[in-house]
């Protein structure tokens, strides 16, 4: 790709009795958005006709074999599959669970292959998607397998950062779950995502406490006095600015959560809960620690409110915008290490003002 070119940002439709491709339409029905990017969808022309009469949207379609063919300035749609598609809307179908999949290995190939640049994927539906080929809680494992590298479930927007020690996990196998070297693991993946993919030079972590109150001394369980400080203390004494545990209500409700670059929660709830309440709508799921940027909005398929053209296109807009600045700001961090007397020392870089959606859906 020329350095002029724009980046080309690949999107999975997910299933397609959701909201994922009518949030993806109502993004790039703003023509301010193939002036930032090159979009190139994975789905069918058909199929995303079908959800622009529904949407209400005015996108012209550039048909494509492969990514590869996309044009800069065009709405680009890789025709994934050919046979017909009944829509449902709101009805996860064993149909829709299917091209969801297919959409997906379709845009991890052209990512690998270079043919995009990113990839954001629109939601999927974790049941009607299992088969014998794919059987993953959800994308982030089977990017993980796909892309290399140990992954970090990130939740992001411009006023917080929250990852997860343990994500899609049932909460009775949380505690065992969480080992030293799974934090030491985390606590890694976090620092260096928050260097290289958020330009921040020193990061400064918080983590959360695995029982209420941290145990209570150890009336509430031993876990975060056993396993949790002493790691914390090891990781501090080699110099990182890791803090912790705080016990997740009070360090939200007070606002201590605005002191730090990130905060690494225990599980799956303990951080997407404030997370969601906290910066819903303009959230991100980014997963960190791969060799390539994905990320996706923050919720999940709205069955409930498919096909009536009323889901809030925000958060997918968000992600786009937020795999561009990381992509940006990886390249940028090659380019210092590999020449830091040349070009100085690289710098904590705020990510540039991203455009405003020009209209809000209900």
């Amino acid at each position: 790709m020329q350095e002029s070119s724009k980046i080309k940002v690949g999107i999975s439709a997910g299933d397609y009795n959701g909201i994922g491709i009518e949030v993806a339409l109502k993004t790039f029905a703003d023509a301010r958005m193939l002036e930032l990017c090159t979009p190139v969808v994975f789905a069918s022309t058909k199929m995303m006709s079908a959800h622009q009469n529904a949407v209400g949207t005015e996108i012209k379609f550039h048909g494509i074999a492969g990514a590869s063919d996309a044009l800069e300035g065009k709405f680009n749609v890789v025709n994934t599959w050919k046979d017909p598609s009944e829509l449902q809307w709101g009805t996860p179908t064993e149909d829709s669970g299917k091209k969801a999949i297919e959409s997906l290995v379709a845009a991890v190939a052209a990512l690998k292959q270079g043919d995009i640049d990113v990839l954001v994927t629109a939601p999927i539906d974790k049941s009607n998607v299992q088969s014998p080929s794919f059987s993953f809680p959800g994308h982030t494992d089977y990017l993980a397998q796909e892309l290399g590298g140990k992954s970090l479930m990130f939740m992001v927007s411009d006023t917080l950062r929250v990852g997860l020690l343990t994500d899609h996990l049932p909460v009775k196998e949380v505690s065992k779950a969480i080992t030293p070297q799974m934090i030491r693991e985390k606590v890694s993946l976090m620092m260096d995502s928050l260097v290289k993919d958020f330009g921040i030079r020193k990061p400064k972590i918080a983590l959360l406490g695995i029982n209420p109150h941290n145990g209570d001394k150890g009336v509430i369980g031993s876990e975060d006095d056993e396993v949790l400080k002493p790691t914390i203390q090891e990781i501090a004494a080699k110099g990182h600015l890791v803090y912790g545990p705080y016990a997740a209500d009070g360090f939200f409700g007070s606002g201590t959560y605005r002191q730090f670059d990130a905060v690494l929660a225990a599980y799956h709830d303990q951080g997407l809960i404030p997370f969601k309440t906290l910066s819903f709508g303009q959230g991100v799921n980014f997963t960190a620690g791969l060799s390539h940027v994905r990320t996706s909005p923050d919720h999940g398929t709205a069955f409930d409110i498919a096909g009536s053209g009323r889901a809030d296109h925000s958060s997918f807009h968000a992600a786009v915008y937020e795999a561009i600045n990381i992509y940006r700001l990886r390249k940028d961090y090659v380019f210092w290490s590999k020449n830091p007397l040349k070009k100085g020392v690289l710098q904590d870089k705020k990510p540039t003002k991203k455009p405003k959606p020009a209209s809000q859906a209900e």
